[in-house]
């Protein structure tokens, strides 16, 4: 696959080409499989949708068979955020972090949507095809599925359907929390996302890997000093 694109129009044709593609599904093939999560943050008081050049660090951390490992990249975001286009703000940050680490994951969460998406390729599904790794989404809502809560307990899970299709469930954590929008993405079934995701939160809400690279993107942030300087409105 070449260079993460850099125009919409680019993008979304890229979209459509891997919302179509149907590759071999992925199921752990160990008890233990090496799990991975990545994430990126940006600058604090960000106007809007921020722009493209924003100062980024993107982390990934990696759990399983004794390997963990954090890796902590910086750069630039490539666009706007943009509702459905995420990968040109985010896609090489990801990318850059989840290749530095010393260990391949099996399997990579990530805080992005996967079949759920107007083209059937979320961010989630995309770097999974990137990296040849399968993924999982795991985002707060989802962006066009729906479905109703699930039951107020521990694992408890509820689909969440585009058209006709499951393409991720909503998940309770645990009783008396908000329920996290887990999805299918690259090689994974939503069923099968749910299952690991499910495995792999321990005392906090968010799936540890995912949370731990969380961690370590805010933390290169604030050793930064990342705060946003205000920029100047521009002409319509």
């Amino acid at each position: 696959m070449r260079d993460w694109p850099t125009t919409a129009a680019a993008l979304m044709r890229l979209q459509e080409a891997l919302g179509r593609a149907r590759p071999e599904a992925w199921t752990p093939s160990t008890s233990a499989p090496v799990v991975a999560g990545c994430f990126v943050c940006f600058p604090r008081g960000l106007r809007g949708n921020g722009a493209r050049g924003d100062e980024a660090w993107a982390a990934a951390n990696t759990l399983g068979a004794g390997r963990e490992a954090t890796t902590v990249v910086e750069g630039r975001a490539g666009a706007a955020y943009q509702a459905g286009l995420l990968a040109l703000r985010e896609g090489d940050l990801l990318e850059r972090a989840v290749r530095a680490l010393p260990v391949a994951p099996d399997v990579l969460l990530v805080n992005a949507t996967g079949r759920d998406h107007p083209r059937g390729a979320g961010l989630a599904l995309h770097l999974g095809a990137r990296l040849d790794c399968a993924t999982v989404g795991v985002t707060q809502r989802p962006l066009l599925a729906r479905g109703g809560p699930p039951a107020d307990d521990r694992g408890a899970l509820a689909a969440l359907r585009l058209d006709d299709d499951v393409v991720g469930y909503w998940l309770r954590a645990r009783g008396g929390q908000r329920a996290l929008a887990v999805h299918a993405a690259w090689r994974t079934s939503a069923e099968v996302a749910a299952a690991l995701v499910t495995r792999v939160i321990e005392g906090s809400r968010t799936p540890e890997p995912l949370r731990r690279a969380r961690e370590a993107a805010r933390i290169a942030r604030a050793e930064a000093g990342g705060t946003a300087a205000v920029r100047p409105r521009q002409a319509p």
